[in-house]
């Protein structure tokens, strides 16, 4: 009853009583974005949603305009400290997961939830192994079970068979547990860079 109601209630209530924060942000975000380069304010990219359906992602914008996609050998989105794609006000917002808060809008549109699996790019849809898939069986989240406790310190194998575990086990009191360990590790700043900076590929461009 959690995962079919009562969660989806929740992040119904969660987005309302944050919207006026989230509009904050955006005021201030939005015109150091501006100043910083003059691009958009958003970054929209194709996700993999829930029954693997496609949704349009919401971000502060962090990168440099046209700037390329850098994966990982295992598919994992490159991240690093002196990322020369990363705008200054974007590296602030990537280390205290300000970045993130226009995803807002997507929970309030049904595509995403408060908390659940990291949402992967629309490009690995084809790439998942029989034990991941069940990742798909709940809407991707804002943060959740690996961006909590590890962030960006694992491989990409070892999320998604996370994220399966979080899809096939989830309930009210796991996400209350993931909700507060989130603030912990954003205050302390915890794992932000991926596991492994070497070996990136690029792959297309982006602005995000």
């Amino acid at each position: 009853m959690y995962s079919h109601y009562i969660k989806r209630i929740l992040d119904i209530i969660i987005c309302i009583l944050g919207f006026p924060v989230f509009m904050l942000l955006f005021i201030i975000f939005g015109l150091l974005i501006k100043l910083e380069d003059r691009g958009p304010i958003f970054y929209k990219a194709d996700r993999i949603g829930k029954g693997s359906k496609l949704y349009k992602m919401y971000k502060f914008r962090s990168m440099k305009v046209n700037a390329p996609t850098l994966l990982n050998e295992d598919g994992s989105t490159y991240n690093s400290k002196d990322d020369p794609r990363v705008t200054k006000v974007g590296k602030f917002m990537r280390e205290t997961s300000i970045d993130e808060t226009p995803q807002i809008l997507n929970v309030l549109k049904g595509d995403m939830s408060i908390i659940g699996p990291r949402a992967s790019l629309a490009s690995a849809l084809n790439t998942y192994q029989d034990d991941e898939i069940d990742k798909m069986k709940v809407r991707p989240g804002i943060t959740g079970n690996t961006q909590a406790y590890y962030r960006n310190g694992l491989s990409n194998r070892e999320k998604r068979l996370k994220d399966a575990w979080y899809a096939n086990n989830v309930c009210f009191w796991l996400d209350v547990k993931i909700f507060f360990k989130t603030i912990i590790t954003v205050l302390k700043r915890q794992g932000i860079y991926t596991y492994s900076n070497s070996n990136s590929k690029n792959t297309e461009t982006m602005g995000n």
